[in-house]
């Protein structure tokens, strides 16, 4: 979805990390000065009061704490009211009708969506990391190829504020779930991890994995899996399963996309996108490791107790709740 701009110098890509300028006196999206009194809340309002999560704990990188409803970033009321409050709206409707709602948004709308919650959170962690007291063990502004990521990862989130087009590629991979409901069901989960560019969330029924960064690499990849889960209702286990395995599939992937644009030819009033990656002589995925995958998997499965040794009693076929020792999907989840 495309929204046209008739005045062409308004076609200007800004990037935060050319200076470093993460501060709350600068609008996040697109660089201009702000009263520090001006944040938009990283997770919507209306999200916040639904699933009741606003007073609840977050835990940073740095070791701090804060509550959901107190993580924000600074927005300009441009861009507030142009750009990132019409983008809560449209999902807010998408979820006001559950995944049928979901599977007709826009994909474009959700990956800028889920982009910019990732994107709030990694800029709390930027701006904790500027404090003099505060020293994490690794911070992430002084990784240079994270740094390269969120670079480009931003440059795609300028998608929220100017009409740009992807030629020929898809900057994500967005996977879309239907959770069954049981007894020890929780409404609202949501996961991200900035070194693999991996956002997850479960609002109800509905669960989303996305990544942010990979052009469509693990959609492919996970492609045999995703057909046999994405049009039924799945267990909770099996939806954590298909998480585990996205999550490390993308611990794996190897390249980094990079972004560029193309100069408009006259009259044009859009932006057009290019990309290449890093370096093309590595394999896209390392290999594949039952015993790092089997580490992941217990702490997606850590609510039902289901240790590393259960998982690894086949250390050549870890238990799966998705399939069983024949390779056919399970219809039916019992957990022993």
């Amino acid at each position: 979805m495309l929204y046209l701009f008739k005045n062409m110098n308004l076609l200007t890509l800004y990037d935060p990390f050319d200076r470093m300028q993460f501060n709350s006196e600068t609008c996040f999206l697109c660089g201009a000065s702000i009263d520090s009194q001006q944040p938009v809340p990283v997770f919507p309002e209306w999200l916040m009061q639904h699933y009741h999560f606003g007073e609840k704990q977050l835990l940073l990188l740095d070791k701090s704490i804060i509550q959901y409803k107190d993580l924000t970033i600074p927005c300009c009321a441009n861009c507030r009211e142009q750009h990132v409050a019409p983008l809560d709206q449209r999902l807010e409707k998408a979820h006001q009708k559950g995944l049928v709602g979901f599977k007709a948004a826009d994909e474009r709308d959700i990956y800028l969506w889920l982009a910019k919650m990732f994107y709030g959170i990694l800029v709390r962690e930027l701006l904790n990391e500027q404090n003099p007291l505060i020293k994490p063990e690794h911070a992430v502004g002084e990784n240079p190829k994270m740094f390269t990521k969120f670079q480009s990862l931003f440059k795609l989130l300028q998608a929220l504020r100017l009409p740009i087009l992807f030629d020929d590629f898809t900057p994500f991979s967005l996977f879309i779930l239907e959770v069954k409901e049981t007894e020890t069901d929780t409404p609202f989960e949501y996961r991200d991890e900035l070194n693999t560019m991996m956002f997850s969330i479960k609002m109800g029924t509905v669960q989303i994995i996305c990544h942010l960064l990979d052009n469509n690499v693990l959609q492919k990849a996970l492609k045999p899996v995703y057909d046999d889960l994405k049009n039924k209702p799945v267990h909770p286990i099996q939806a954590a399963e298909f998480t585990a395995r996205a999550y490390y599939a993308a611990y794996l992937f190897n390249l980094i996309p990079e972004y560029f644009e193309r100069r408009p030819a006259p009259g044009e009033d859009f932006l057009i996108y290019d990309t290449l990656v890093d370096d093309i002589t590595m394999p896209v995925f390392n290999p594949w490791e039952q015993q790092a995958y089997a580490k992941l998997l217990e702490e997606m499965w850590r609510k039902w107790d289901i240790s590393r040794q259960q998982i690894l009693q086949n250390p050549r076929e870890p238990l799966s709740y998705i399939y069983d020792e024949t390779g056919t999907y399970i219809e039916t989840v019992t957990i022993s």
